[in-house]
């Protein structure tokens, strides 16, 4: 049992996240979370100033989970275009992973996702800011032909939102979603190329 003056962010998150698998976003709330700690929901509410914050903060942390390697692999040194593809193959596998592993709490946060459209297009931002900086780079070597960093990010993000955006998220489970993604990939790899 948590008590109060021990209760972290973190613990509330974790518990939400369960509270939230079993009940679903439509049924959850904050007295669960804090039933399911042992707390009062005062408690939680010392944390997180509303239902809405909470959710908030549970579906960040769940994008921020589920795309940590991302930074990393835009970051690092190496071929524009052997990081581009692992970079878009990390963010399939993610989100596959979670689709298929956990459905029930990825469709909760399918819904709330729905209802966080800031949260959810600061996170889009994010990803194709790392995008762009490979890209960038790609360009500044003469790996890619030169084009705008933030348009072709963009584009690139936008061509492979079947292999990401969770609308299709049924579709990751056939045994040709793996090829289909080296099939976009390929086509995406052309079109950048220099020369």
């Amino acid at each position: 049992m948590t008590t109060d003056s021990t209760l972290t962010p973190e613990q509330i998150l974790t518990a939400a996240e369960d509270v939230l698998r079993r009940y679903g976003p439509a049924k959850a709330t904050v007295v669960d979370i804090a039933r399911a700690l042992g707390v009062s929901h005062g408690s939680v509410y010392r944390h997180f100033p509303s239902k809405a914050a909470l959710r908030e903060a549970v579906t960040q942390r769940w994008l921020d989970q589920a795309h940590a390697a991302l930074e990393a692999i835009s970051a690092e040194p190496g071929p524009a275009d052997e990081r581009l593809h692992r970079w878009l193959a990390t963010l399939f596998a993610a989100k596959k992973r979670k689709a298929l592993e956990d459905p029930e709490l990825f469709a909760t946060y399918q819904a709330l996702v729905g209802e966080l459209s800031s949260t959810v297009e600061e996170h889009i931002e994010t990803l194709v800011a790392q995008i762009a900086q490979i890209v960038r780079d790609g360009v500044d070597r003469g790996e890619f032909r030169p084009a705008d960093a933030e348009f072709t990010a963009r584009a690139v993000f936008q061509a492979t939102a079947h292999f990401h955006d969770p609308v299709h998220a049924a579709e990751w489970k056939h045994d040709r979603a793996d090829a289909d993604f080296e099939a976009v990939w390929s086509l995406l790899l052309n079109g950048l190329r220099a020369g």
